[in-house]
């Protein structure tokens, strides 16, 4: 890092179709190629399930079911199992590449956890990391992480939960894990927490845990 803090342009999507961000973070990916080009994307998403990488594919009747709910389907190459995304979370891609920070995926796991806990904290919530990926408020979760790390490049990230509608989450086992619930600063706060309110507060926490400089994108 010569000394200095990296320099992690962020780029706000607004709402866009998991489709697009998937492309969107290739291209961001792609600028690694000639040199550290590290960027943020900030946006949420029409509702859409995702599902991880693992051994076995879903059953296509879950999945069916799942888009006769009016959202779409889409397969990612992060880790972790099905989780949703829609309206009123905000999602955070951090395309970086780790030698300009730490050459640990578990490190960069563990950093976007303690980031997620220190913006939660801001807004007056008492979140937690635990031996489970992710963060959390008791037994339910508020952010969902699952991540790529290609020659330490990164890709895919978190979501957090602000107004999100957690009915959509009642219809899946979210991230696979059994017992455990779902929660939204919303609902933890008793006030309605969009993701306008919520960003500043993770930028400020990203910056602090990332040790890096944010610049917002001109684009």
């Amino acid at each position: 890092m010569g000394g200095g803090r990296p320099a992690v342009e962020v780029v706000r999507l607004g709402l866009v179709s998991y489709r697009e961000a998937l492309r969107l973070q290739q291209v961001y990916v792609d600028r690694h190629r000639s040199g550290p080009s590290h960027a943020l994307l900030l946006c949420q998403h029409p509702p859409v399930y995702t599902t991880g990488i693992r051994h076995k594919p879903y059953p296509p009747p879950l999945l069916d079911g799942l888009r006769r709910l009016g959202a779409e389907v889409h397969n990612a190459n992060r880790g972790g199992l099905i989780t949703f995304h829609g309206p009123g979370q905000l999602v955070c891609y951090p395309v970086l590449h780790l030698g300009s920070f730490k050459k640990s995926v578990r490190w960069y796991v563990s950093q976007l956890e303690q980031t997620t806990v220190a913006a939660c904290g801001r807004l007056g919530v008492a979140a937690s990391s635990s031996p489970l990926t992710g963060v959390w408020v008791g037994e339910n979760k508020i952010c969902a992480i699952g991540i790529h790390c290609g020659r330490y490049v990164t890709s895919h990230g978190l979501a957090l939960n602000c107004n999100t509608d957690m009915s959509w989450f009642s219809h899946i086992v979210p991230c696979g894990i059994v017992g455990k619930g779902v929660t939204s600063l919303s609902a933890e706060l008793r006030r309605d927490v969009g993701v306008e309110e919520a960003i500043p507060h993770l930028l400020e926490a990203f910056r602090d845990q990332f040790h890096c400089q944010l610049m917002e994108s001109r684009d």
